[in-house]
C-alpha cells in the first residue's frame, strides 16, 4: 500500500473500534493504551465532550479492511489533564487575536505515562498516520496538534516530520537484577540506606499494609480508595478528573492489571496508592489518604511500588510526573518527550524557538540530578 493509497477516518470513540482491532494495534505492554482502560475512561464519564475530551480516534484500515494504524486522538477545549504545559502557548495566541481551543490531543487522558503515540500494526504507516493528524489539524481550523508522553521510539517519527520536540523530566526507578528491597538498598550510600529504614519504619508504624489485585479488588476497596483519591484531586486540580464509575469498571474488567496498596489502622484503610501492572513496568497513579502519617506517602508509593516489582521481576517502576523527592528514593532523572504541529508558521516560529532554549535548560537540569541520585559512588562504602 502506498501512501497515496491510504485513507484515513475518524472513529466516534474508542469504544467504536472493537476491542481485539483496537489490541492488535496497541499490544499489550501498556496497560494505559488498551481498548479496556481507554474506553473505561469514556464509558464511565471521565472522557467526554462536557468534560473537555471529546474522543476522536485517528484510524487507517489495512488490505484486510481492520485498523492497521490508531492514533488516540482528542479534541481539546482546554488543557487540564495533560501533564506538558502550554497554558502560555494559548495565551500567547489569544493575544494575537487567535482561537487555541479546540486542539488536537495525542494522548492518554490524565496520564503522564510516556508510550507509543503511533498504535501500528503495520509498521509502514506511521508516517501516513501523522500526515493524517496535520490533515485534521488544518481542515478543521485547529490551532494545533499536540502528541504528549511520546515514547523515545517514536520522537524520530514526528521529527522526521517537521513536528517540534518538547522534553521534560521524570523520575523512574530502574531493577537491577536486585532480589529484594534490601539488595536494592546495598546499593545506596550509607547514609541513604539509613535514612529510607527510619522512613519505612516510622511510616508502617501501627498500620498494617496490603496488596490488592485480581478478585481482591471489590467495591468495599474501591470505596475507600475514592475518598482518597477525591481528596488529593480536589486539592492539586480543584476537582477529581475521573469518575466513581470508573474504578468500579477498571475493577471488573482490568483486575488483574491493577495493583491497589492500602495503609489500614486497626483494619480501617487510611490511605492507598493505585498502580497498573505493565508487561515489565509498574505504573504508579494515584494516592491518597484520610490521616496524615509521615513518609506514609513515600513508603506507599515509592517503596512499596519497588517491593511489588522486585517481586514480580518488573524493569521499571515509573511513579508518575515531576517529584524531585523521589530523588532520594532511588528515582533517577529520565528525559520525557512530546510533539507538536503548529500550521500557522509565526507561531510555529515562535514555540520553536522557545524549546531550542527549553530543552537546552532541562537537559542541562537533568544532568545536575543526575549527580545528586543516593547510589553509590565508585569505590564508596
Amino acid at each position: 500500500m502506498s501512501e497515496r493509497d491510504v485513507t484515513a477516518r475518524m472513529a466516534d470513540g474508542v469504544a467504536a473500534i472493537a476491542a481485539a482491532d483496537w489490541d492488535a494495534c496497541s499490544g499489550a505492554d501498556n496497560p494505559f493504551l488498551s481498548h479496556a482502560f481507554l474506553s473505561i475512561l469514556e464509558e464511565s464519564g471521565s472522557v467526554s465532550p462536557r468534560a473537555g475530551w471529546q474522543s476522536l480516534p485517528i484510524v487507517i484500515d489495512g488490505a484486510d479492511g481492520r485498523p492497521a494504524a490508531i492514533a488516540p486522538a482528542y479534541a481539546k477545549s482546554h488543557s487540564q489533564g495533560e501533564y506538558v504545559f502550554d497554558h502560555a502557548w494559548a495565551d500567547a495566541w489569544h493575544r494575537a487575536g487567535g482561537r487555541y481551543y479546540p486542539k488536537l490531543q495525542v494522548a492518554v487522558p490524565f496520564t503522564p505515562v510516556p508510550g507509543p503515540r503511533l498504535l501500528l500494526r503495520d509498521a509502514a504507516l506511521a508516517p501516513a498516520l501523522i500526515g493524517a493528524l496535520e490533515a485534521v489539524t488544518v481542515q478543521q481550523g485547529l490551532s494545533s496538534a499536540h502528541a504528549t508522553f511520546v515514547a523515545p521510539e517514536q520522537v524520530p517519527l514526528f521529527e522526521a516530520a517537521g513536528w517540534l520536540i518538547r522534553a521534560g523530566t521524570q523520575f523512574h526507578w530502574r531493577n537491577d537484577g536486585y532480589d529484594n528491597f534490601d539488595d536494592f538498598l546495598g546499593a545506596l550510600a550509607s547514609r541513604k540506606r539509613k535514612g529510607i529504614r527510619k522512613e519505612r519504619a516510622a511510616a508502617v508504624a501501627g498500620l498494617t499494609v496490603r496488596h490488592l489485585t485480581g478478585a481482591q479488588l471489590d467495591e468495599a476497596a474501591w470505596d475507600a480508595f475514592w475518598i482518597f483519591y477525591q481528596d488529593t484531586g480536589a486539592r492539586k486540580w480543584g476537582q477529581p478528573y475521573l469518575t466513581r464509575r470508573f474504578f468500579s469498571l477498571l475493577g471488573e474488567r482490568m483486575a488483574d492489571r491493577v495493583l491497589l496498596i492500602l495503609a489500614e489502622r486497626d483494619g480501617r484503610p487510611i490511605a492507598g496508592a493505585l498502580n497498573l501492572i505493565g508487561a515489565d513496568t509498574l505504573y504508579g497513579r494515584y494516592w491518597g489518604a484520610t490521616e496524615e502519617v509521615p513518609f506514609l506517602h513515600f513508603e506507599l508509593c515509592y517503596y512499596q511500588a519497588i517491593d511489588a516489582a522486585i517481586a514480580r521481576g518488573l524493569r521499571a517502576v515509573e511513579a508518575g510526573a515531576q517529584g524531585e523527592h523521589k530523588l532520594a528514593r532511588g528515582y533517577a532523572p529520565v528525559p520525557t518527550w512530546s510533539a507538536h504541529f503548529l500550521p500557522d508558521p509565526n507561531f510555529r516560529r515562535a514555540v520553536a524557538d522557545y524549546l531550542a532554549h527549553e530543552r537546552e535548560a532541562v537537559a542541562a537540569d537533568r544532568a545536575f540530578l543526575d549527580t545528586m541520585t543516593p547510589f553509590r559512588k565508585a569505590g564508596a562504602a
